[in-house]
């Protein structure tokens, strides 16, 4: 029964993800911001102290192992380019910490955490289309943190595959959730979904099907992949 550490863990994907993994036996330690009676992990992201105190509180709740993390809390926020420039500076910060520090930091923790018992593991990062096309003007900074998750994914693949860390990224495009719905909804709904050849947006099912098996399933040698789920609107 493996313990698996999954952030964002209240609702969209993450909630879909949470019933997965739950599904094929694995012990779940969820996150979400706030702490709820079903055993969820309050952390708020915005504070740069709470990924160590989460840390520290899965692996109590784990019996001192996580085996896998999945990085999948996230903040998707419109940043205006003539708000103020103190206020643009802000939302850019908070999106930087809550989409790409936070999951830095939870990283690096599980590496050591694994390098400290000489065992492997497993990260799967929850990224997006954006990290790999942009987005739309008022989402730099959630495209700048995606495009920064896939990176750090690529570098943690390739330095620590020899001590069984493996590291899996995915990048969905416009899933069906409520963090989505409201840009959906602002840039016209039918309009953006002519362009996805699908012509639909994900499931967050679906999504969670792909972090089951790359955290559960996929192959060693598949360490350091990019899974794109976005019904063909970016394709490499």
């Amino acid at each position: 029964m493996p313990h698996i550490l999954l952030t964002g863990a209240s609702r969209g994907i993450g909630k879909a993800a949470r019933a997965a993994l739950t599904a094929r036996g694995a012990s779940v330690i969820p996150q979400a911001t706030r702490a709820a009676a079903d055993g969820t992990i309050g952390a708020d992201f915005s504070d740069s102290l709470a990924p160590q105190a989460l840390w520290q509180a899965a692996l109590e709740a784990a019996g001192g192992s996580i085996d896998v993390l999945v990085n999948n809390a996230g903040l998707f926020a419109a940043n205006p380019l003539d708000t103020l420039d103190s206020d643009w500076l802000g939302a850019w910060e908070e999106t930087m910490r809550i989409n790409l520090t936070a999951a830095a930091q939870l990283s690096r923790f599980a590496v050591r955490h694994w390098q400290e018992r000489g065992v492997g593991g497993r990260i799967v990062h929850v990224a997006s289309r954006a990290g790999h096309r942009g987005d739309s003007p008022q989402h730099w900074h959630y495209a700048a943190a995606k495009g920064g998750m896939l990176a750090m994914h690529k570098t943690i693949a390739r330095q620590y595959a020899a001590d069984g860390i493996l590291s899996f990224a995915i990048t969905p495009g416009f899933t069906d959730t409520a963090m989505a719905g409201d840009y959906l909804a602002s840039r016209g709904g039918a309009g953006l979904l002519a362009d996805i050849p699908l012509g639909r947006v994900a499931t967050p099912e679906e999504v969670a099907k792909i972090i089951e098996f790359c955290a559960l399933d996929a192959p060693p040698s598949m360490t350091g992949a990019t899974i794109d789920a976005n019904g063909a609107s970016y394709v490499r």
